[in-house]
Parts: structure tokens; C-alpha cells; sequence
């Protein structure tokens, strides 16, 4: 599988290191009250068949943040953005 990074270019997968899952939002608030979206935050993650967006970062490379969007069925990349706000 290959990676096209929008700074390096198409880019074997052994330069990139897979991050999570691009849709899960983190939970604004570090109350007792939010124990409940915490633990979903950080153990609950779905497995989808079909496209889906992923982070990936160009660990060998450029050291760029991606958000990759992939079909977890054929492991075709069907896009790739850099990530707004570097992490």
C-alpha cells in the first residue's frame, strides 16, 4: 500500500504510522460528569467496512500530520489531507 503525502509524494505505507480514527472528537470537558464520554473516548472505537477516515503520521518523512480517507474492504486510499492543526 501507498501513501501519497501532499508535501512528499506517493510514499511506501513502512514510512507512515497509523494514529486512530480520524472521527472520534475529544470530549471538551475533564469534570466527573464527563466520565461517560471518556470512557467512550478512549476505549469505544467502531469498525466500519467501507470508506473511512483515518489519521496517519509521515513518521519517516516529512513528519506531517494526514488524515487519510480509506476502504477498510479493499484498502484503497481514496484521499489524502494534510491535518489542519498540526498535532
Amino acid at each position: 500500500m501507498r501513501i501519497t503525502c501532499p508535501y512528499c509524494g506517493a510514499r511506501n505505507l513502512e514510512e507512515f504510522t497509523y494514529r486512530g480514527d480520524a472521527t472520534v472528537k475529544r470530549p471538551e470537558s475533564i469534570e466527573e460528569t464527563a466520565r461517560d464520554a471518556w470512557i467512550d473516548y478512549v476505549y469505544l472505537r467502531d469498525n466500519p467496512a467501507g470508506l473511512h477516515k483515518e489519521l496517519w503520521h509521515h513518521s519517516a518523512g516529512c513528519h506531517a500530520w494526514l488524515q487519510v480517507t480509506r476502504d477498510t474492504t479493499t484498502h484503497e486510499i481514496v484521499d489524502v489531507e494534510r491535518v489542519a492543526k498540526e498535532r
